[in-house]
């Protein structure tokens, strides 16, 4: 091969490689910092107010399993099997939905959305 056709093969791959769309790890599992000003209910227990990470699990088989994290993701506080959930329109920022509760009780998550998805995951509480 040629010296011109070896610089011109190796510049036509880095161009190629510049091309393609970067990837985050946040991406593929939704990571997402989330601030609570009061409690709230998640299912099986209730989060006190203060900040935390919901991602989903790292399961190819599954991706409507959100793990629960303290705001530096040193401890799992919940583990949750939720359903898919769906909306119109995606936003550009994160959108999570609280269903009423009696007088006294703390706000229920009741779905989240990744930032530009139109696809998210629904809680489920029991009856």
């Amino acid at each position: 091969m040629s010296y011109k056709f070896k610089t011109l093969a190796v510049a036509l791959f880095l161009a190629g490689t510049a091309m393609l769309p970067s990837v985050k790890a946040d991406e593929w599992n939704k990571e997402t910092k989330v601030t609570f000003s009061a409690p709230v209910q998640i299912p099986g227990q209730v989060l006190q107010a203060g900040s935390y990470v919901f991602k989903l699990a790292d399961n190819q088989a599954d991706r409507h399993i959100v793990q629960i994290f303290n705001e530096d993701q040193n401890h799992l506080i919940a583990t949750i099997l939720a359903i898919p959930a769906y909306r119109l329109k995606p936003t550009d920022d994160t959108l999570i939905t609280f269903e009423e509760r009696p007088t006294g009780s703390p706000e229920a998550v009741s779905r989240w959305f990744y930032p530009g998805d139109q696809d998210g995951v629904g809680f489920v509480y029991p009856r």
